[in-house]
């Protein structure tokens, strides 16, 4: 609804005017970047601004200046209680109410307007410039192409619908009553997304300690071989792996198949330490990462040149439980994937597991298509007969996710190893109760990702009924008009008489040393 479709909408008490109108001053912040220190004045930005919120969220973004840089820059602007704070950059048109006493200072993505408390509330503007419909003729008034932003003189010239003094406090106690129940609806919902990822840890937990299949167990004893059976032939199937793999590389140094020194090179597996283990169901065993896996690489150690277009180079980012995410991947051309393959290729039912960033991410690689990764994350070539789903979600487990953590090493740029990584220890059942164990994980996780999809439907029609209200309240269709109430039209005149008033006064004025005493001013003036 365009300004002109609002006012011709508005009830006969509103009446339609601008910011400017309605403020004593509209300014910004300093348009310079102070000189930061650890203690002082908060300096706050448009990060600190969260409608809807109480108070400030100094969370996310804590500066400070010096208490003399901030006597200069109160020259400029002064934010006080009661004074309202509107985003001009960035997201545009997030609006709060200063509500506190101590002192700070602003930045120039800031607009502080300091209103005439005589003709609106402040917290009845701050709903107004937070309601989506305000935001986008903010937004469509905004100059810059990459950058938009707003100007002072913009600001001044948006139009706003305006009900009288008594009608605005109603609308703002409905409002506020509203919004009570709408948060604490919002706030049980966000403990429902809360306990479904607690659920999913819990469901990981009890499946690799042989909890979740525990009834099936009973009933399938003859299905059942037990897993020290299985780790045999996965060791010697891991040998089998690695022979002709290093064979060839030995072949192209000049040995012949009799030449045995190849064979040298291949180290037995590390068995895992299981002095401190919770103990198995009696047909599993403990097995580590190094057992499991003939091969574990990762990609290039520095950053390759990227291309617009060409085969998708997977990060640590990239790789999530659900899958990999290629439309956010970069791209390298076709002749460095081909050397990048020549260390490590991602083959199907190969493990990618993240070893960088955020590590101790592990995803099944399903996808038929080519990519290369990066250094942040590892192939893991399974030696089987193993399901390569079992792998994944025992290393998303808490289990070994915490195994990952503390195998992680570094300050800035944080690293899980590729020696560290194969020491994961995790727990391995017989074949037929792996397949089991991930049809129970899958069923369950489907469970709970469609009761976190109607959460956050739910989560997005809270939004859009905060919106709902804010648009009847700005129609004048939330509370009831009264007809006692003086018309906002009225008391806007009475405002910009006493002003001009005001103005001539202080012309005539103009020398005295007497001003006028307090008691000779108009009570909605003092």
């Amino acid at each position: 609804m365009t300004g002109e479709q609002e006012r011709a909408h508005l009830p006969q008490s509103w009446t339609y005017t601008t910011l400017e109108e309605l403020c004593n001053k509209i300014t910004d912040g300093t348009h310079r970047t102070p000189k930061y220190v650890s203690e002082g004045v908060p300096f706050i930005s448009t990060t600190n601004i969260v409608p809807f919120k109480k108070d400030f969220d100094f969370s996310q973004y804590k500066k400070f200046i010096s208490r003399k840089e901030h006597e200069e820059l109160v020259k400029r602007s002064n934010p006080a209680k009661g004074d309202i704070l509107v985003s001009k950059c960035g997201t545009i048109g997030r609006a709060q109410v200063v509500n506190v006493d101590y002192d700070f200072s602003i930045f120039v993505g800031l607009a502080l307007l300091k209103l005439r408390n005589q003709v609106v509330f402040s917290k009845f503007l701050e709903y107004w410039l937070n309601y989506h419909g305000t935001k986008k003729r903010l937004e469509e008034v905004a100059l810059g192409s990459t950058r938009r932003t707003l100007t002072i003189n913009a600001i001044n010239r948006v139009g706003v619908p305006l009900p009288p003094l008594p009608e605005q406090n109603r609308i703002v106690d409905r409002v506020e009553e509203l919004f009570a129940r709408l948060d604490a609806g919002v706030e049980g919902l966000r403990k429902v997304k809360t306990q479904l990822k607690r659920y999913r840890q819990a469901v990981l937990k009890y499946a690799f300690e042989g909890k979740l299949t525990e009834e099936w167990r009973k009933t399938h004893k003859d299905q059942i071989e037990p897993a020290f059976s299985l780790l045999q032939c996965i060791l010697k199937n891991r040998r089998l792996k690695w022979e002709p793999n290093h064979f060839a590389q030995m072949k192209d140094k000049g040995m012949t198949s009799k030449d045995d020194r190849w064979a040298k090179k291949y180290k037995e597996p590390i068995s895992p330490d299981t002095s401190d283990l919770p103990r198995l169901p009696d047909e599993w065993i403990w097995v580590t990462l190094d057992q499991l896996a003939w091969s574990v690489k990762d990609g290039p150690h520095y950053s390759p040149e990227y291309s617009d277009q060409g085969i998708p180079f997977i990060t640590g980012g990239n790789v999530r439980p659900s899958g990999v995410d290629f439309d956010s991947a970069k791209r390298i051309s076709p002749e460095l994937h081909r050397k990048y393959s020549e260390r490590c290729k991602p083959e199907i039912g190969d493990i990618l597991y993240t070893k960088g960033g955020t590590t101790g991410v592990a995803r099944v690689n399903t996808y038929s298509h080519e990519f290369s990764v990066w250094v942040h994350v590892a192939v893991l070539k399974l030696a089987g007969p193993l399901e390569p789903f079992y792998v994944q979600h025992a290393l998303n487990s808490p289990f070994c996710h915490e195994q990952a953590q503390r195998f992680t090493h570094g300050v800035g740029n944080q690293d899980l190893g590729l020696t560290r990584m194969t020491r994961i220890v995790l727990s391995l059942p017989p074949l037929a109760e792996q397949k089991k164990i991930i049809a129970e994980i899958d069923h369950l996780q489907s469970i709970t990702d469609e009761v976190e999809r109607i959460v956050e439907t739910n989560l997005g029609y809270a939004e859009h009924l905060r919106q709902t209200i804010l648009r009847d309240a700005f129609l004048g269709k939330l509370v009831p008009q009264d007809p006692d109430d003086e018309g906002a039209d009225k008391l806007l005149e009475r405002i910009k008489a006493e002003r001009a008033k005001s103005k001539g006064e202080k012309d005539t004025n103009k020398g005295r040393k007497n001003k006028p005493k307090q008691s000779e001013l108009p009570n909605y003036v003092k």
